[in-house]
């Protein structure tokens, strides 16, 4: 293959990842926009009203190495139209749990709805896999881009259809499979080969030494304590402007602005990677995220949500895309499926934590309490990098 024919396919896989990407956070921008809220009518004790994003995170760290191992033997297209078909079964569930009035069904249902979410957390490690070197930062960015128009068309989704038939959110959940539908005609176009049997079965090195490697870690800390914060955060804001009187229109418009906040930075993140480095982009993202909780312990007009959030998602998108990158650099393509679910694992499992967290600190102690439970873990991740920066001029120095 020449080298302007495979610079076409890496535009063209990219191209169908991006959009599939857009899908997906189109999806999940509906559910962070309506779970919490659907959840706060059905259930009981209030303090439970984020268990259906629980359920959305939990669904995905159950499946989530199973969907990297999968794609290992079926290939990533495979693997994502399996995703994309659960992910239907799940929104359907929802449906039915808003029609008769279940909040366990519809936790359920979101439980099931978290394998797609699972799927899909692939694209970007699947345009990484498909990318030459030079490429791979900026392939990473551009996919991760396409949620910039889930963040727009999924809030306006939500506030278009939240009120649409008889039963409040019904129509936003049954929207979801309308977009899957979408994803699943895209994947046919995605070009990236299955694996061959000897891949298959190519074991690479023992987990136990990838993990003990300084840049894993330091991936792995970065992308789940970043997505930890995030969530926790972002979980518990359409709640908390209800509680402080405003309107669910001003909180769909917040998180639009958030999912925004996310993904706009992706088209330039890969270029300053390569420019300034893997680590000072992680550590500019701490900082945005130290700025973003001082903004929200500010005070609790539109603007302080509205800021906070963005600075929220732009601080999570420069930790996430340096992570995703850092943790590149650690495997062989043998060892890819088992380090990629293994990171991707972790990440779920403390986003469950943090989601669930979410609801029980504001509904318990507050706003201000949840913005300050944040702190330690968005230190954590600026300490992670900075050891890592001083181990490796270490090492260069004694080179």
């Amino acid at each position: 293959m020449t080298s302007h024919s495979l610079a076409a396919k890496q535009r063209r896989n990219v191209a169908v990842l991006a959009a599939c990407q857009a899908l997906l956070f189109t999806n999940n921008s509906i559910l962070i926009a309506v779970n919490g809220l659907a959840g706060y009518a059905l259930a009981a004790d209030k303090s439970l009203a984020t268990l259906p994003v629980t359920g959305w995170v939990v669904g995905a760290a159950l499946t989530t190495y199973f969907a990297s191992l999968l794609m290992k033997r079926i290939g990533r297209r495979g693997g994502f139209t399996v995703g994309a078909l659960i992910g239907i079964v799940g929104a359907a569930i929802c449906a039915v749990a808003l029609s008769i009035g279940s909040f366990w069904l519809l936790c359920f249902g979101t439980t099931v709805f978290g394998a797609y979410n699972a799927f899909g957390q692939y694209y970007r490690f699947a345009a990484a896999d498909a990318a030459t070197s030079d490429f791979k930062p900026r392939a990473i960015s551009y996919v991760l881009a396409g949620g910039l128009v889930g963040g727009i068309i999924g809030p306006a989704t939500s506030r278009f259809t939240v009120e649409w038939l008889p039963t409040t959110y019904l129509a936003a959940y049954l929207s979801l499979i309308g977009f899957i539908a979408l994803v699943l005609v895209l994947l046919r176009f995605l070009d990236i080969p299955e694996p061959t049997a000897v891949e298959s079965a190519e074991r690479g090195r023992p987990l136990a030494r990838i993990v003990a490697q300084p840049g894993f870690v330091v991936a792995v800390i970065a992308a789940a304590f970043g997505y930890g914060v995030m969530n926790l955060l972002m979980t518990a804001t359409p709640l908390a402007m209800g509680v402080c009187g405003h309107p669910y229109s001003a909180a769909a418009t917040v998180i639009s602005a958030h999912v925004v906040g996310m993904f706009a930075p992706s088209f330039f993140t890969g270029d300053l990677i390569r420019r300034f480095g893997v680590l000072n982009v992680m550590l500019l993202g701490v900082a945005l995220n130290l700025v973003c909780i001082g903004v929200a312990l500010a005070g609790v007009e539109v603007a302080h949500f509205w800021w906070a959030l963005v600075l929220l998602g732009v601080g999570w998108n420069f930790m996430f895309i340096a992570a995703t990158a850092l943790l590149t650099e650690t495997y062989h393509p043998a060892e890819k499926a088992k380090v990629q679910g293994l990171n991707d694992l972790l990440i779920f499992i403390t986003m469950a934590s943090s989601s669930f967290a979410s609801g029980m600190i504001l509904e318990r102690n507050g706003w201000q309490t949840l913005n300050y439970a944040a702190i330690p873990l968005v230190a954590a991740v600026g300490v992670a990098a900075v050891w890592l920066a001083v181990k490796r001029k270490s090492v260069v120095a004694t080179a």
